[in-house]
């Protein structure tokens, strides 16, 4: 029961960090990127590639998917509601991308420590096509803040968080 109850719990906080996330992230919004889904160290974003996205070479701009990749990274890694951030990213262009496909960036922890995290990030097109792949450590913020109490603090909200 006790971990009926803790997985709960841990996928409460979840979903309150990606909304606060979300709220509060102007490039995710800017680019219309959408929360698919979240969980303790995992997250789903997806976007639909726009005609302004669209590089000289008429693909989507290598950035641009990046940015879905890390975004979804970002998400997954402080689903815990703790203050993490990259340490660095290495990077795979596998497909372009074009105007009008819908990328889905999945997030997802391969392990995790009390100082760091490592993360794989996976993005493919409608047809499920692989477009990107993406690993990223993730040394923890030792000092623990809270993700949601922060952005509330940032940004003058109230209420919630950890």
């Amino acid at each position: 029961m006790a971990d009926k109850t803790h997985n709960y719990e841990a996928q409460a906080v979840a979903e309150e960090v990606g909304a606060k996330l979300l709220a509060q992230d102007a490039a995710v919004q800017s680019l219309g990127i959408t929360l698919d889904s979240i969980g303790p160290g995992h997250a789903r974003l997806v976007m639909k590639v726009r005609e302004d996205m669209i590089n000289g070479a008429g693909i989507c701009h290598g950035g641009i998917i990046t940015t879905l990749a890390d975004s979804a990274f970002a998400f997954a890694c402080n689903s815990y509601n703790r203050l993490t951030l990259a340490a660095g990213i290495a990077v795979d262009f596998i497909a372009p991308a074009h105007q009008g496909d819908v990328l889905t960036a999945t997030a997802a922890e391969v392990s995790r420590s009390a100082r760091t995290g490592v993360y794989d990030i996976n993005v493919t097109d409608q047809q499920n096509k692989f477009c990107l792949l993406y690993t990223s450590p993730s040394p923890r913020d030792r000092t623990h803040h809270r993700v949601c109490r922060l952005l509330l603090e940032k940004w003058g909200g109230g209420g919630g968080g950890g």
